[in-house]
Parts: structure tokens; sequence; C-alpha cells
């Protein structure tokens, strides 16, 4: 009975009509073809961005990093100085030269000139403080070239002519006294709503023999903000509201 059953099944599979294979060659294409992506991968790179957002922020409560990193987003005048730290408290200041000893280093400062030929030198308008009323024309006048032009002036103390009343600097954008003065910044203000910074500390000065000595003229604050690509140096022995008040009062004359 086996022979006869198998021949039967054997006929029956060849009239049974087997349903036609479905085409999967282009869909396996399409597949191997398709960008390949990685949900880990990006899960890991999205994890390590929170994770460097959250300790900036953390750092932004150090206060030598937040100073840092806001000198080093600023424009202007923190092209100027090179990672300052901003401190709370004054720190002791280096000695101003004694009275005795300032007008010798006038006598030794490099480029000594007057207001009207330093203008015609650097053909721009010099601007002078109109406050106090009574200050006048400064007593000295110094123009140095140091990798751009550097104009010093300086008043005399009237009741004490030994000594500097005031002075005031002004610096072409490029001289590198931009970058060599590096001072200890003690508060954050503003000048004719321009960033200023009230600092101390030694700047660097052209003497007549070619050397560069850092000193101070007087045993005080500096001043310091830009405007129009000229870096302001408002040295002098008053406090910060006062000398905001000089530095705002400057006025330039027109070049003749």
């Amino acid at each position: 009975m086996t022979e006869p059953f198998e021949s039967r099944l054997q006929a029956l599979a060849k009239e049974f009509k087997y349903p036609s294979t479905p085409s999967i060659a282009d869909a396996v294409m399409d597949r191997l073809h398709a960008p390949k992506t990685n949900p880990r991968g990006g899960r890991q790179f999205a994890r390590a961005w929170i994770m460097l957002l959250v300790l900036l922020a953390g750092l932004m409560f150090v206060p030598p990093v937040r100073a840092a990193v806001l000198e080093f987003i600023q424009i202007g005048i923190v092209r100027i100085f090179p990672a300052p730290v901003v401190i709370e408290t004054p720190t002791i200041e280096t000695p101003a030269p004694t009275p005795s000893s300032l007008i010798p280093l006038l006598e030794r400062i490099n480029g000594e000139t007057t207001i009207e030929d330093a203008q015609q030198e650097i053909g721009l308008p010099i601007p002078l403080p109109a406050y106090p009323s009574d200050l006048g024309q400064p007593d000295r006048v110094f123009l140095q070239d140091a990798g751009g032009w550097m104009l010093i002036m300086v008043w005399l103390d009237k009741q004490q002519p030994g000594q500097v009343q005031m002075s005031l600097h002004l610096i072409e954008e490029g001289s590198w006294t931009i970058n060599k003065f590096q001072p200890t910044i003690i508060k954050e203000t503003s000048v004719n709503d321009l960033r200023a910074i009230w600092t101390v500390g030694d700047y660097p000065l052209v003497m007549r023999n070619a050397d560069i000595q850092f000193t101070r003229l007087i045993n005080g604050n500096v001043l310091i903000w830009e405007e129009n690509k000229i870096t302001y140096r408002l040295e002098t022995a008053l406090d910060l509201t006062e000398a905001i008040r000089i530095a705002e009062s400057l006025q330039a004359k027109p070049t003749p």
C-alpha cells in the first residue's frame, strides 16, 4: 500500500499551485543603502553636552574663573588686559616716586613736546578735562612711539609743584604698552556708558636713554576706558567718583 500512496501524493503535489514568492530584493537593497543611525551614540553625545554645560555653570560661581570668562568674551577694553583677576579689596600699592624724585623722573621721560605739536603730529583733536574748572592746560606733554603713539599729559600740583596732581594718557590701538600693562582691577565701572576699570599698578614709560621703566607718577589709582579705538588712562589720587567726573568732562577742540 505504500507505493500507491506515495505515487498518489506525488501526483497531487504536481497538481498543487504554489503561491508566487514576493520580490524582496528591492526592499533589501533599500535597507542596505539607508543611512545608519546610532540612537545610543546620539544619547551619549547629548548627555556629554549636558554634563559640560552643568560643569561650566558650576565654574561660573568661582570668582577668578568668572572674571576670566567675562574678560574673554568682552570687546574693546578686554583686549587690553589679558586675564586680570578681579579682587574685592585693594591690594598694597607699589610706592610711587617721592616728591624729591618726581622732577628728575619727568626730565628723563622721552618725547617731550607741546600740546599743539602733539595734536599736529597725531592728527586728532586732543581732549582736555573741563573739570576741575581751574585745571587749565597740562604742564608737561610727552608723545612717545611705542608701536603706536602714546600721548602723556601731566598736570602739576599748584600747591606742591614737585608733585603730580593728575596725568592723562591717550594710547593708540596696537601699542605694545597696552599689552605690557597688566594692572590689578579693583572695580569695574563705566565712563559715558562705556566699560571702564578702576585699577592700581605700574605702567611702562619710555625714557630718553631708550630704557623702558615701569613706574607711576602718582601714588593713587588709574581709571581706564576705551573710546573710538583710543585707550584712555587717567591717573589720579582722587576717589573713583571724582575720577569719573573728570573723565566724562573731556572736551576736544578741532584740529587747526
